[in-house]
């Protein structure tokens, strides 16, 4: 495939992790993988798991991310086991304001969730004020308008007010503040919003709707009829290539900041474990957003993340 303007910066994928047959895992290491929970989620529900007392609402949490965010999932079980439970209790307040739009079928519905939603934080900082600022910013209200991104830029600007947000609240939680591992946040959240997007198009072309950004689309000459008949020609599969790239490019400028960024951050960001997993099998498809291998879950990711962890690397 010939590359485009954008994705000519892609270059070479750094796909995989690094050294992995190089350096002897710690012993016991794959007993312990093994003992991570998997995805499916206990007979009990999740709703049933919300009864009064601490652990009740920490396990709705942990039961809510496991089902409805399994990746997210799977890098917070990595981390301090003292920051643990306020992980997830942040990724899954972030599920439950992702899951608005899809969840209500009048847009005025969607706004009273949202409303609730502020409210509910302004009640407490209200009750018990916490020692640092709330960085990320619920949902905007033009996100249920149901427009696809007219650029790349408006999709990292709302990558950024989503996904980094949750990055530099969990190096609050870790107790980091430092300016090198914001920036390394910054990136790193935005590559996971665009990774999402792409991800998510075939569920959201089953329900007519096409979020990919309008001006690389036009640059291919590809429509949202494209997308929603699932069209998988060449223009198509240049569409996605472009997109794939910036999130590539966003990967690589997070790495750039590796020896600067503090060892006790890197726990916060195994998510590009994920997001290059992703990109590997994107790439080994040509691009092919429709294909099904990209809808299947890798069974050796948690053993990837314990490993990238152990080797203290993001």
């Amino acid at each position: 495939m010939a590359a485009s303007v954008q994705g000519s910066a892609w270059g070479p994928l750094r796909l995989g992790i690094p050294g992995l047959c190089c350096r002897r895992p710690p012993l016991g290491l794959y007993a312990r993988v093994r003992r991570l929970p998997g995805p499916e989620v206990s007979g009990r529900s999740v709703a049933a798991a919300s009864g009064p007392g601490t652990w009740g609402t920490d396990h709705y949490c942990l039961e809510l991310l496991r089902k409805r965010d399994y990746e997210g999932y799977l890098c917070s079980l990595l981390l301090p086991a003292e920051s643990r439970s306020s992980v997830f209790a942040l990724r899954a307040f972030n599920v439950e304001l992702a899951q608005v739009k899809d969840s209500v079928s009048e847009k005025t519905i969607g706004l009273m969730r949202i409303q609730f939603w502020k409210k509910t934080v302004e009640d407490i900082y209200c009750d018990k004020p916490p020692h640092q600022p709330v960085a990320i910013e619920l949902w905007k209200e033009k996100n249920l308008d149901d427009k696809a991104y007219r650029n790349i830029k408006e999709l990292e600007n709302y990558a950024e007010n989503t996904q980094s947000s949750l990055l530099y609240l969990t190096l609050e939680i870790l107790g980091i503040k430092d300016v090198h591992a914001d920036h390394a946040a910054s990136h790193i959240g935005k590559a996971q919003g665009i990774v999402t997007c792409l991800r998510a198009t075939p569920y959201h072309g089953s329900r007519r709707k096409v979020f990919l950004p309008m001006d690389i689309c036009m640059l291919h000459g590809v429509s949202q009829e494209d997308i929603l008949r699932r069209n998988r020609d060449k223009n198509v599969r240049d569409v996605i290539y472009d997109i794939a790239s910036q999130a590539h490019l966003h990967l690589k400028h997070a790495r750039s900041f590796h020896k600067s960024v503090p060892v006790k951050a890197f726990p916060a960001f195994l998510q590009t474990v994920s997001l290059e997993d992703f990109l590997k099998k994107i790439r080994r498809v040509d691009f092919d957003i429709f294909h099904p291998s990209l809808q299947q879950k890798n069974t050796l990711l948690p053993l990837y993340l314990y490993i990238q962890s152990w080797r203290k690397i993001y």
